[in-house]
C-alpha cells in the first residue's frame, strides 16, 4: 500500500509539473484565419485586450511601413506630457520649411498657418480625426521645446518601454516613409497604451468636430474622422468600433488600427499592406467573427473532483477527493482547453471535515489565467486510529470492570475465609490457656 501511495504522490506531482509548464507556454494563436485577406502579405494581429491573447495573426512580426498609425505615437505623448489642452500656442516660424515639404508630399493637413493661435485641444482632434500631418508637427514642436528630432528620439524610447522590438520613427507623422517602420504586434502595444488614455478615446472615437475661429481664420471650420468605421453611412459600419487611427502611403498601403468593444469584452485589431477596396471588409469580418466565436462560459463546476491528495491513518481511503468551492467561468473559444495547476499538501491526516478548504486550484483557458478557486472536500473522511482507539479504549475499560468485579469477589472470598481461620485460631487459643491455669 505504500508503494501505491508513493506511485499515487509521483504521477500527481508529474501532472502538475505538466500543466505548470503548458500554462508558462506563450499564447500562440491557433485559431485559423476566419476571411480571405487582399494578399497574403498583409500583416494581421488580432487580440484580446482584456487578457492580451492574440486571437489571430498573419505577418504579425514583420516590419513595414506604418503611415499615419505614426501619429498615435505622436498623441500618447503629447497626452504623456502634462501640456494643458485648454491653452493655446502659437505657431512657430520654425515650422514653416516643415509645412511646405508637408504640403509638396500631398499630406492631409487641417491647414495650420505660420502665426497662427490655436487651442492645443484643437491640434489633437485636428492630429486623430482628420489625421493632420501639420498638427503633428505643431504637437511635437511644442512638446519639445522646438525641437523635432529630440521628440523623434523620444518617441523611439517610449516605443521601447512599451516592449516594440520592430519599431523605428524617423519622422512625428509618418507621412515621410523613410525608416518610419514597425510591425503589426508591436502597433498593438502602442495601441493598447493610447487605448488606456481617456482623452485619446475620446478624441479617436469622434466622427466630426468643429475647429473654432482663429486669429488667422475667422470661420469655424468642420473635420471629418478619416475612420470610415465609425460612420453609420458606410457599408462597413460597425457600432462596436472604437477609434482609433488610420493611415496610407504608397509604400505603406492602407493602415488601420482599432479597438471593438461589445458585451462588456474588447478586441484590439492592427491591419498593415491592406488597399482601401479590402481593408474594412476585411475588420469589419475579423471582427464579426470575433464576436460570434467567443463568449463566456463555465469553465469548472463545483460537482467535479478537480483533484485528490493523499490520505494518511486511515486503511479505507488512500486520498480525499477535492472540488472547487465556488464556479470559475471564461471568456473563450469553444475548442479552448481548460487546464490547471495545483497548490496542495503533500497529504492530509485524517479525520478530515466536510466543506474543509485544502490548498487551491488556478484555472487556465487556452494557456491564459482566468482565476483562482479554493479547493473543499464534498465529505468527511473519518480516521481509522481514531476507530481503533475508540475500540481499544472501550476493551480496556471493559477489562478494568471485569478486573474491579474479581477483585472484589476475591476480596469478599478471601475476607471469609481469613474470619473463620481466625475463629478456629481462637477457640484452640482459649482451650489451651483453659487446659494451664
Amino acid at each position: 500500500m505504500q508503494t501505491k501511495s508513493l506511485f499515487c504522490r509521483a504521477a500527481a506531482l508529474l501532472l502538475t509539473v505538466a500543466l505548470a509548464v503548458t500554462a508558462a507556454l506563450p499564447g500562440f494563436a491557433v485559431y485559423e484565419m476566419p476571411i480571405q485577406t487582399a494578399n497574403d502579405t498583409e500583416s494581421v494581429y488580432l487580440f484580446n485586450l482584456d487578457t492580451g491573447k492574440p486571437i489571430l495573426e498573419q505577418n504579425a512580426e514583420q516590419p513595414r511601413y506604418i503611415a499615419s498609425l505614426t501619429k498615435m505615437m505622436t498623441a500618447l505623448l503629447f497626452l504623456e506630457s502634462g501640456k494643458d489642452l485648454n491653452e493655446s500656442i502659437t505657431i512657430p516660424a520654425t515650422l514653416t520649411q516643415e509645412f511646405k515639404d508637408i504640403q509638396n508630399a500631398n499630406g492631409s493637413t487641417m491647414n495650420l498657418r505660420i502665426g497662427e493661435t490655436v487651442r492645443r485641444i484643437d491640434l489633437l482632434y485636428g492630429l486623430l480625426v482628420a489625421s493632420a500631418n501639420d498638427a503633428a508637427s505643431v504637437i511635437a514642436m511644442d512638446v519639445s521645446d522646438g525641437n523635432l528630432p529630440a521628440f523623434v528620439n523620444r518617441m523611439n524610447e517610449r516605443a521601447r518601454e512599451l516592449g516594440c522590438t520592430s519599431t523605428s520613427f524617423t519622422c512625428v507623422h509618418g507621412l515621410y516613409d523613410y525608416g518610419n517602420v514597425s510591425s503589426a504586434e508591436d502597433l498593438a502595444k502602442i495601441a493598447a497604451a493610447c487605448h488606456a488614455n481617456e482623452t485619446y478615446m475620446q478624441v479617436a472615437n469622434t466622427l466630426t468636430y468643429t475647429l473654432p475661429a482663429t486669429n488667422l481664420h475667422q470661420n469655424e471650420r468642420q473635420i471629418t474622422s478619416t475612420n470610415l468605421m465609425l460612420n453609420p453611412e458606410y457599408a462597413y459600419y460597425r457600432d462596436y468600433i472604437r477609434g482609433m487611427k488610420t493611415g496610407f502611403t504608397t509604400l505603406a498601403g492602407r493602415c488601420y488600427t482599432t479597438f471593438a468593444e461589445k458585451d462588456g469584452h474588447t478586441y484590439g485589431l492592427v491591419v498593415l499592406g491592406s488597399d482601401l477596396d479590402n481593408i474594412y471588409r476585411e475588420c469589419s469580418e475579423m471582427l464579426d467573427w470575433a464576436f460570434a466565436s467567443f463568449s463566456d462560459r463555465q469553465l469548472v463546476d463545483t460537482d467535479t473532483v478537480l483533484t485528490t491528495v493523499p490520505l494518511k491513518k486511515c486503511r479505507s481511503e488512500e486520498a480525499v477527493e477535492l472540488y472547487a468551492a465556488e464556479p470559475v467561468s471564461g471568456y473563450g473559444h469553444a475548442d479552448d482547453k481548460v487546464t490547471y495547476t495545483f497548490n496542495l499538501p503533500e497529504s492530509v491526516p485524517a479525520t478530515v471535515k466536510d466543506g474543509a478548504v485544502i490548498g487551491e486550484a488556478t484555472v487556465y483557458l487556452d494557456g491564459y489565467e482566468v482565476g483562482t478557486v479554493n479547493l473543499v472536500t464534498h465529505r468527511e473522511y473519518v480516521s481509522d486510529f481514531r476507530t481503533d482507539t475508540k475500540a481499544t479504549l472501550f476493551l480496556m475499560a471493559a477489562l478494568v470492570a471485569i478486573l474491579i468485579v474479581l477483585g472484589f469477589i476475591t476480596m469478599v472470598i478471601g475476607g471469609g475465609s481469613l474470619n473463620l481461620g481466625r475463629r478456629r485460631r481462637m477457640s484452640r487459643s482459649g482451650k489451651a490457656r483453659r487446659r494451664y491455669y
